[in-house]
């Protein structure tokens, strides 16, 4: 691991609360630190004052805001305030209809990519270094990107929604372990079928 990265400490998944988001397209980064809590034994607790659900582990922290998506920035920004973790130090999950279903993109840095809840996060950290995985969701049509996002995914697609999960949950593990560069060589690339 490069000594003079930053140390992951905590991880984001982004999505929208409730029954009715569950499962959908836009959820994925809820889905990604589900399995990170599973697969760790943690349990979630949810905090009225962070207003997100969170599981402290031993190898970083994990958060969902319980905000609606385009509010992610102040659950997160309040949940990194009170440990101290500076945005370079956290990895924001998130879905992202620009990339093919199983495809992964991590980056140190960068803008928010029409994403509005990564824009929320950059307005409330006032800096976009800060690392990110973007999970491949498939393409959205032309017209209604709203209305594909928040759609459950086909019944076919599930199986490649599972492998793609488990790989960006090992992503996530390798740019703690290795950091986020080491994790951008590794998964960055075209997944073997």
């Amino acid at each position: 691991m490069d000594e003079t990265a930053p140390r992951i400490r905590l991880i984001a998944g982004l999505g929208n609360p409730g029954a009715e988001y569950e499962r959908t397209r836009h959820n994925v980064g809820f889905n990604v630190v589900d399995s990170l809590a599973l697969e760790w034994g943690l349990t979630w607790q949810h905090s009225k004052g962070w207003h997100a659900l969170w599981a402290k582990g031993e190898q970083a922290i994990l958060v969902k805001p319980a905000s609606y998506m385009n509010r992610s920035g102040e659950p997160l920004s309040a949940v990194a305030n009170f440990y101290k973790i500076e945005p370079a130090e956290i990895l924001v999950v998130l879905d992202d209809f620009a990339l093919e279903l199983g495809r992964l993109r991590i980056r140190p840095e960068g803008g928010a990519g029409g994403h509005n809840g990564l824009e929320s996060i950059i307005v409330h950290f006032g800096t976009e270094a800060i690392p990110r995985l973007r999970v491949g969701i498939g393409a959205a049509p032309s017209e209604g990107s709203v209305d594909y996002v928040l759609s459950r995914f086909f019944e076919e697609e599930r199986p490649a929604v599972e492998k793609t999960i488990a790989r960006a949950a090992d992503a996530v593990k390798c740019a703690i372990d290795k950091g986020v560069l080491s994790a951008m060589n590794l998964f960055n690339k075209i997944p073997e079928s």
